[in-house]
């Protein structure tokens, strides 16, 4: 039987206990000012919705420290209220740190013995994706891992281009594009295709509409409005046929490289000598396809002389110096160098062919191509990125769109979303 005496004994101990749990929990809410997104290969259960948190946190007014080479390109971020609930409910893996800890990795990383440095994002990106309205017969690995990272973007096409919208936007993406109007060379196995034949009238429809006699005429002007926009501070991401059909539109101003079938009349005699390379972003001395039944633009594209089977099929990127080659360094950001390859219709690049002042970021030196290549023109920056889905190795027309939940730590979207941030970061200009 308890007593009264034992009563208030009991009562008193209990209010001591919660006064201790109460005074450490303020002690330790004082002292976890911090929260640390690890990005390393085993202790990060998504790295792909990671991004998504570091972008959020930017819209809700809070710098976040991008830590370049620390544990895989972690993200270092003050803590805010709903950060750490906005963590567990997206199943982003996350470590609550003190000022000290924070100061001492700080501090780590700005050793000179060791190659890392910290990067502050401080701006958000405001993110426009080049796109038709209606649904495509292939899928965009863009506007997927933007989606499944849940950061925000904004879909534009020619009108918008044309009527310079893109001043609006920090960052611009282009995917399985044909800038060159030849719808996409799909012509040799498509041309029956009840898909081909709407795009067609509706491409045919829109430069019409919008005052070119050619499809064509219209993709070199949105090619050239995109291009003023880059050497005027914006940035450019392009996958897979948008890259090197970009370059071939630039490369044939004042030349009609299209066969009649896909502008009802013939192509200048000797277009293949009138290019000129000086146009270009990337890539020079290439040779055009001139078959029209070929599914292929150039010489520029390395799929139809690739030696390489699935199994084999993997490419390295270069690892730079974080503290002087901050770009390609925020660009390459991994939790491994070694990424398994992906085909597209434009797979990889020749490196004969790409420009000398081109940084290649990312390569299969054994079967001389390269994957992942950067370059600036003025004030702006683009990079390109061979192939069509990261995760799925020979994505064709028609297969359903990749799901991301089964492939939160993949390497290849993981390059796409360093793209997506890379606009955020004010140090953005090499050290010299």
């Amino acid at each position: 039987m308890i007593t009264l005496g034992e009563t208030t004994l009991l009562q008193i101990q209990m209010m001591r206990f919660n006064l201790f749990v109460a005074l450490l929990l303020i002690t330790f809410s004082a002292n976890a000012n911090w929260v640390l997104l690890p990005m390393g290969e085993d202790d990060q259960r998504d790295h792909l919705k990671s991004y998504g948190i570091a972008y959020w946190s930017l819209e809700q007014g809070s710098e976040v420290q991008w830590l370049l080479n620390y544990r895989g390109g972690s993200f270092m971020i003050p803590t805010f209220d709903g950060l750490q609930n906005e963590c567990t409910i997206r199943g982003v893996t996350f470590e609550t740190i003190s000022d000290a800890q924070a100061e001492g990795i700080l501090a780590q990383i700005a050793s000179p013995s060791v190659n890392m440095e910290a990067v502050k994002l401080e701006k958000v990106p405001k993110i426009a994706v080049y796109s038709p309205e209606g649904n495509q017969p292939w899928d965009d690995a863009v506007t997927l891992v933007l989606t499944y990272a849940e950061i925000p973007y904004d879909i534009i096409y020619d009108e918008e281009v044309l009527n310079d919208e893109l001043t609006r936007y920090d960052w611009l993406h282009l995917h399985h594009e044909d800038f060159t109007g030849q719808y996409g060379k799909f012509y040799g196995s498509f041309r029956m295709a009840a898909w081909y034949i709407e795009q067609k009238r509706l491409a045919e429809a829109e430069a019409a509409r919008l005052g070119f006699a050619k499809v064509s005429d219209l993709k070199l002007a949105v090619a050239m409005r995109i291009k003023e926009y880059v050497a005027g501070g914006g940035f450019l991401f392009a996958m897979c046929s948008a890259t090197d059909s970009y370059d071939i539109a630039l490369s044939a101003m004042d030349v009609d490289i299209c066969e009649p079938m896909f502008d009802g009349d013939p192509s200048d005699p000797g277009y293949q000598n009138r290019l000129n390379f000086d146009n270009t972003l990337a890539f020079t001395d290439f040779t055009l396809s001139q078959n029209p039944m070929e599914y292929e633009f150039s010489n520029i594209d390395m799929t139809n002389q690739r030696q390489i089977d699935a199994d084999n099929d993997f490419f390295t990127l270069f690892e730079y110096s974080a503290k002087w080659d901050v770009i390609p360094s925020m660009l390459c950001q991994n939790h491994t160098r070694v990424v398994p390859g992906f085909m597209g219709q434009t797979t990889a690049y020749r490196r004969d062919l790409i420009k000398p002042d081109v940084l290649i970021m990312g390569e299969n030196r054994a079967d001389n191509e390269a994957r992942y290549i950067h370059g600036e023109i003025g004030r702006g920056q683009w990079t390109f990125y061979g192939g069509h889905d990261p995760e799925d190795y020979t994505h064709r027309v028609g297969d359903p769109p990749t799901e991301l939940e089964l492939h939160p730590n993949s390497p290849g979207y993981r390059l796409i979303l360093n793209n997506i941030l890379f606009p955020a970061a004010r140090k953005q200009k090499q050290k010299t």
